[in-house]
């Protein structure tokens, strides 16, 4: 008779040598804890905006930067100053504006008469998370101070590097419908960006919520009763935790003919580089993360491709003028590639 191998009948010993778990690997229910958290102190100021929380959170864990659109009254700010009350963090504000220069951001040497040399001031960008309010209306040559800082995490000026603190986030806004006095994002700027997040308008049950919230507000400020939840090395550790998360080969593979097929698509004009496959990587982490799952799934890639790859990508002239978008086409190359099973 020939000996069960069926993997059900296997013993101790057999699930020992072929290292077989089925238990999580990773322990997540602290950073799920602090999630839940972060979500119900968010949620006490911001009404619905569920996917919107979630991709801040994911970008949070994935260390990564976001870029959020939408027009004036959305609560673009608000919402990156209440995710800063959230964490004991340093945190700065800086209001772009089309006389901003690079130093205003940076930093400047000054000169000191006392020692007869000049010391080298840190500009607010020497911080933890940065918000960059309307960040499409500074010039190309105040973006491009940010390129260094965004992607290294590091400054250079006058010959001296400066390594900044982690974390280091950067969190922008923008207005997608005014155009007067602003300045379109060079690509290799946006290509920095891990998400870029589109906040639509409330729905009319949820129009009617923030009336009334604000109506009972009274002299209290919209921050006043947030809680602080999470430290520095917390995030760190989280930071760390998630790079841990397992991703099977096939998924990998998933994530590059995604990736792939942007380059290849006749309704794009230009598509996603190597650094989009890495962010969908990241950020799929992220969602896992979350999720309280140790491993990614198709889904968290999903989620993660269309935030991701919408301001990578540009829609060929023609297709623009009909009115296709690159999200409705990302949608479409994702419907179109396989799943893994």
């Amino acid at each position: 008779m020939e000996e069960n191998t069926n993997p059900i009948d296997l013993n101790k010993e057999d699930i020992q040598n072929d290292n077989v778990n089925f238990n999580s690997r990773l322990d997540l229910s602290q950073l799920q804890k602090s999630v839940e958290a972060i979500k119900s102190e968010l949620s006490t100021v911001i009404v619905g905006q569920h996917k919107m929380i979630d991709q801040l959170l994911v970008a949070v864990l994935s260390n990564g930067h976001v870029l959020l659109e939408g027009v004036p009254g959305v609560a673009k700010t608000i919402t990156a100053k209440l995710l800063a009350k959230t964490l004991s963090i340093g945190f700065s504000r800086i209001q772009f504006t089309p006389d901003l220069m690079p130093s205003d951001i940076l930093g400047t040497s000054v000169f000191d008469l006392k020692k007869s040399e000049f010391e080298f001031k840190k500009g607010p960008v020497f911080s933890n998370l940065i918000l960059i309010d309307e960040i499409n209306r500074a010039p190309a040559k105040t973006q491009a101070a940010l390129f260094e800082v965004m992607e290294e995490r590091q400054i250079t000026i006058d010959g001296k590097t400066y390594i900044l603190d982690t974390p280091f986030l950067v969190l922008a806004t923008q207005n997608p419908i005014e155009q007067e006095g602003t300045y379109r994002l060079p690509e290799a700027q946006l290509d920095r960006f891990l998400f870029k997040i589109s906040i639509d308008y409330p729905k009319l049950e949820e129009e009617i919520i923030i009336i009334q919230r604000e109506h009972q507000l009274q002299n209290q400020g919209k921050l006043d009763k947030i809680q602080t939840l999470l430290t520095a090395e917390d995030i760190r550790k989280y930071q760390d935790l998630v790079k841990q998360i397992v991703v099977e080969p096939e998924l990998i593979a998933y994530i590059a003919k995604i990736v792939v097929n942007t380059r290849e698509n006749s309704f794009l004009y230009l598509g996603a580089s190597p650094r989009a496959s890495i962010a969908i990587l990241n950020a799929a982490k992220g969602y896992a993360a979350i999720r309280g799952r140790d491993f990614v799934t198709p889904e968290d890639i999903k989620d993660s491709a269309i935030p991701v790859l919408q301001h990578r990508v540009i829609v060929t002239p023609e297709r623009e003028m009909e009115g296709i978008s690159s999200t409705e086409i990302i949608k479409q190359i994702i419907e179109t590639v396989e799943i893994p099973r």
